[in-house]
């Protein structure tokens, strides 16, 4: 059976878990979330970084943070996960869903200026696939009409983008704020996890304390203050000391985690190059001012009727391969609520996207044996 996921386990977790245990300090904003933290700061040049119990909770607190109250609209692209619209919703928010664009499941940054009205307080792009939005178009935009932007860099870890001025920035770097994940089928894991990443100054201090529960806690801990209590809203979105120990473990075989990502997504992206020939799919495309961090490896396929033929053979031959968002305009919960445009492009991509086994530990021989029975199929 090859799998669609398979966390990778670089030796250290539990040596690292039974560290933080011993230490006496395992609720929270300890030793190894300060060790996360500071090392996502300094790589990649975020403002303040925290981690959270999970992707969905550091959207969340930028919900609080940029003050999302019931009337305002918010700009995101249909095919994405639920979590982008949820954290927004229970705020009061109206979503306003944007199409994707032709070539990438990413938003179409073209289409976002003319979803704008005077209700608009935010747009928040997808980095799909680990793969840059334009973020030019998207920051000018937001500048033009004074609006906050946060990067749902979900899958983006270790991912850039090269803006016209030549500068290589980290996504999740650009926008106001950002959000990651540490899942498990990311590429570097702690099982369920996240981090917010402040990158406007005049979020850096309240982030803090939304995160603590709306204390000032955390400025108690560092001597600043010789009490603490109850400032602002907030909740319990910090991690224990097990998930940041977890997760100091991958962070210290990230290198060598997306070297070998890397080469496994350029081995299956060669194998599969002259099937794209067929018209059956086209295989994924980056723009020139994206980076590829090899989160995923998708086909789009022509059909929906392909697709499911595809699923079932690779599945008939015990190879897990999986389809992924549906479309969010569409969904139950909020399809009612949606204005009403049609969508093309993110319907496509809930039709025809697929995404193939990607994990480090998949081997050539896998990879040829997935793309094998890729071919056979007419």
């Amino acid at each position: 059976m090859i799998p669609f996921n398979k966390p990778y386990l670089t030796g250290k977790e539990t040596l690292y878990i039974e560290d933080a245990v011993k230490s006496g300090k395992i609720s929270g904003n300890g030793k190894y979330t300060k060790l996360c933290q500071d090392y996502f700061q300094s790589r990649y040049n975020f403002k303040k970084c925290l981690l959270t119990t999970s992707c969905t909770d550091a959207l969340e607190m930028c919900a609080i943070l940029l003050n999302i109250e019931p009337g305002d609209e918010v700009i995101i692209p249909s095919y994405t996960f639920v979590s982008t619209a949820l954290a927004f919703v229970r705020q009061g928010a109206k979503i306003v869903f944007a199409d994707s664009r032709a070539d990438h499941p990413g938003i179409d940054e073209n289409k976002i200026e003319e979803l704008i009205t005077n209700k608009t307080k935010l747009i928040i792009p997808v980095h799909y696939a680990g793969v840059a939005c334009d973020m030019d178009k998207i920051m000018a935009i937001a500048g033009k009409y004074n609006l906050f932007v946060v990067e749902d860099a979900a899958q983006a870890i270790d991912s850039f983008y090269t803006g016209a001025d030549g500068v290589k920035r980290a996504l999740g770097s650009i926008g106001h704020l950002s959000a990651f994940s540490f899942h498990e089928t990311k590429n570097i894991i702690s099982g369920e996890g996240g981090m917010l990443c402040i990158n406007d100054e005049r979020f850096v201090k309240r982030s803090e304390i939304i995160w603590e529960k709306g204390t000032n806690r955390a400025e108690f801990f560092r001597g600043e203050v010789n009490k603490y209590g109850w400032v602002d809203t907030g909740s319990s979105f910090l991690p224990s000391e097990i998930i940041a120990a977890f997760l100091w473990a991958q962070i210290e075989n990230l290198d060598d985690i997306q070297k070998k990502r890397k080469e496994i997504w350029e081995q299956y992206y060669n194998l599969l190059k002259p099937a794209e020939l067929s018209n059956n799919f086209k295989l994924s495309e980056i723009p020139d001012y994206a980076t590829n961090n090899a989160h995923m490896n998708y086909l789009v396929c022509n059909t929906l009727e392909y697709r499911a033929d595809l699923i079932n053979r690779l599945k008939s031959e015990g190879i897990l391969a999986v389809f992924h968002y549906l479309a969010l305009h569409k969904s139950e919960f909020y399809k009612e609520k949606h204005d009403g445009r049609e969508l093309p492009e993110c319907d496509r991509y809930a039709d025809c996207l697929l995404r193939l086994p990607m994990y480090y530990e998949l081997s050539k021989a896998e990879m040829e044996q997935i793309v094998s029975v890729i071919f056979e199929i007419k």
